[in-house]
């Protein structure tokens, strides 16, 4: 009798072991994922809550700069200010295809130095990234960018929390005009002319084949609708504002 006790309280033991493990760690885990997700995911600048017409035409800056004075000639015939988004290694390499965009009122904005994805480097080289072309930029043109868009739009919290360590705003897109996979002009045209509102960053490449008769061909559509092209740092709210989880920029009343 005493030994079918002994048993029956080590099976009741195992019993209650095997099902800690089961739901125990489960609750462990459950826990742990809610303490990692805590932190809320930060989201850069994709497009503007506005009731005004404007939108800001955006090229990210890494290839070849024989376009230059095609682009700058285009935006100019129809009143276009642009944002031109500077990978460090391009301004290196052509420092007056940058004085070109500067001086014909167009905006410089900060690409990273190297083109390193964000995500994939600890905050000391993305920061370094960002600091470094910052320097290259200012040695052309004499000012240091205000503006950073992450390569590829590969952005996460800690690099959005340096851009505003550095008093500068990390710019996303809500318009890809998807130039660099080499799309026809109609095909850009489309693309483009669908999606677009009031508030919209629209992404464009330079050194792309059909970008500029793209380009030519989207903003007399946008100019005849009435749409103003403006800078992003024009466009954007500098303060009081909130960002939504679509990443549209709102301002929020002043309190």
């Amino acid at each position: 009798m005493k030994y079918k006790v002994i048993s029956l309280n080590l099976s009741l033991i195992f019993l209650i072991a095997v099902l800690f493990a089961a739901f125990g760690g489960a609750l462990c885990v459950t826990h742990t994922a809610v303490t990692t997700s805590a932190k809320e995911r930060m989201l850069p600048i994709y497009s503007v809550e506005t009731d005004k017409k404007q939108i800001s035409i955006t090229f990210d800056a890494a290839w070849s700069a024989e376009d230059t004075d095609k682009l700058i000639e285009i935006l100019k015939k129809h009143n276009a200010k642009a944002t031109i988004f500077c990978v460090g290694d391009w301004v290196r390499n052509n420092p007056d295809a940058v004085k070109k965009f500067h001086n014909a009122g167009h905006e410089i904005g900060n690409h990273s130095d190297t083109h390193a994805l964000f995500t994939s480097v600890n905050a000391e080289k993305v920061e370094k990234e960002i600091k470094n072309c910052n320097e290259e930029i200012k040695k052309v043109i004499g000012k240091t960018p205000a503006l950073c868009r992450a390569p590829s739009g590969d952005y996460d919290n800690k690099s959005i929390e340096i851009c505003e360590r550095l008093d500068m705003k990390m710019i996303q897109w809500d318009v890809d005009s998807l130039d660099w996979k080499l799309l026809s002009v109609d095909e850009m045209y489309n693309r483009v002319i669908q999606k677009v509102q009031n508030g919209s960053i629209i992404l464009f490449h330079n050194g792309v084949e059909n970008t500029p008769e793209a380009l030519n061909k989207i903003l007399t559509k946008l100019k005849t609708d009435g749409y103003e092209f403006v800078t992003v740092s024009e466009l954007i709210y500098w303060e009081n504002y909130e960002i939504d989880h679509t990443g549209r920029q709102i301002q929020t009343p002043v309190k």
